[in-house]
C-alpha cells in the first residue's frame, strides 16, 4: 500500500467566509392604470425598507406612472378588467371609470396608502432607481423632460439587461 498526502486547496481561504453578493430586485412596470401602478411601487417599497436594492424600469403604458401630465390622473381599467365586480359592458359607460377611480382612491386613502407621487418621492428618498424606457419613450414621443423629477434616467434595453444582473426581475 502507497500513502497519499493531502495536498492543501490554496484557493480557498479559511479565514475569509465569503459573502453572498447584496439581494436586489428589478421591476419592470408596464401597465399605466391606478391599479397595477401599486403592486411595483408597494413592492419597490417593501424592498428598500427591508435593504434590498430596488430599481424600477417604467416601459410602454407603465411610463404613464412617471410621466408628469398623466401621474396624477391615472384611472382604473373598467372594460375587460375581469376582477371588477361589474360585466364588461358596464365599464364602456361614461363615467364609470370615473366612479370606480374614485372608489378605489377613497379606498386607499382611508387606509393611509400614499397617492403614486408620493410613492415616487418616497422611492426616491429610499434610494430606488427609477428608469424610463428609450425604445418606448421614442414611440411614444416623449423626452425627459415630460417625466417627474424622481426618474433617475433613460435606458435602453440592453443598458437595462446590463444594470439588472444578478438581481431577481419580477414583470408587472
Amino acid at each position: 500500500m502507497t500513502a497519499t498526502t493531502a495536498t492543501p486547496n490554496h484557493s480557498q481561504s479559511a479565514s475569509v467566509p465569503s459573502r453572498p453578493p447584496p439581494r436586489r430586485i428589478c421591476l419592470i412596470c408596464s401597465k399605466g392604470t391606478l391599479d397595477m401602478a401599486y403592486p411595483g411601487l408597494v413592492l419597490a417599497n417593501a424592498a428598500r425598507m427591508n435593504g434590498i436594492g430596488a430599481m424600477i424600469f417604467f416601459t410602454f403604458w407603465g411610463l404613464d406612472l412617471i410621466t408628469k401630465k398623466k401621474v396624477d390622473r391615472l384611472r382604473v381599467a373598467t372594460v375587460g378588467n375581469p376582477s371588477l365586480p361589474i360585466p364588461t359592458w358596464l365599464g364602456a359607460i361614461p363615467g364609470v371609470a370615473a366612479f370606480v377611480t374614485r372608489q378605489m382612491k377613497r379606498g386607499m386613502a382611508k387606509l393611509d396608502i400614499p397617492t403614486i407621487p408620493e410613492f415616487l418621492e418616497m422611492l426616491e428618498a429610499g434610494s430606488c432607481e427609477m428608469y424610463a424606457c428609450k425604445m418606448a419613450m421614442d414611440m411614444l414621443k416623449l423626452t425627459p423632460a415630460d417625466l417627474v423629477p424622481q426618474v433617475t434616467g433613460v435606458l435602453t434595453a440592453m443598458e437595462f439587461m446590463d444594470k439588472s444582473e444578478g438581481a431577481q426581475i419580477i414583470f408587472i
